[in-house]
């Protein structure tokens, strides 16, 4: 069965958040082995200059370069990502399955992640030229999955 892992920074707060990934969670169950690993946050201060920036990004993104296995298709959550309707991202993900057992998600924290974690990515992707908090993009991503598994097989599912 494919292994989905979501690598995400900050921890979810509001329970309605909580709730939706949750139920996608128990959705998704039928379709693939997820496991959800909400990393550490650094402190970003009001008043930051780039140094302070780089700092923060640099410490993250490492963090999460350290949850990475070796055998996984790596796609990173990034504004400068390529954007796919649902159906092509549901062939992608049924393509990358042919040659992968394992899918790793990546959602930066609030300054995004170093070049060097996009760099190890094999793609970024991007739900939209808009900026949406980080933890609401959790929700998107494993609605999008749990679509895109629903098409693969057929399933009906509001379009």
């Amino acid at each position: 069965m494919l292994h989905i892992d979501l690598i995400c920074v900050g921890k979810l707060k509001e329970t309605y958040l909580k709730n939706a990934i949750l139920e996608y969670s128990k959705r998704l169950s039928k379709y693939c082995i997820l496991n959800i690993m909400e990393l550490t946050d650094e402190k970003v201060p009001t008043l930051l200059n780039d140094s302070e920036k780089e700092k923060i990004i640099e410490k993250e993104s490492n963090n999460i370069f350290s949850h990475i296995k070796d055998n996984s298709y790596v796609i990173a959550l990034d504004l400068n990502g390529k954007q796919y309707s649902s159906e092509d991202f549901s062939k992608k993900i049924e393509n990358i399955t042919l040659n992968y057992s394992h899918i790793t998600f990546l959602i930066g924290g609030t300054l995004g992640m170093s070049k060097k974690l996009l760099n190890r990515a094999n793609e970024l992707i991007s739900f939209s030229k808009m900026t949406f908090p980080h933890q609401l993009i959790r929700v998107f991503l494993l609605e999008q999955l749990f679509r895109s598994f629903k098409i693969q097989n057929n399933e009906t599912y509001h379009h």
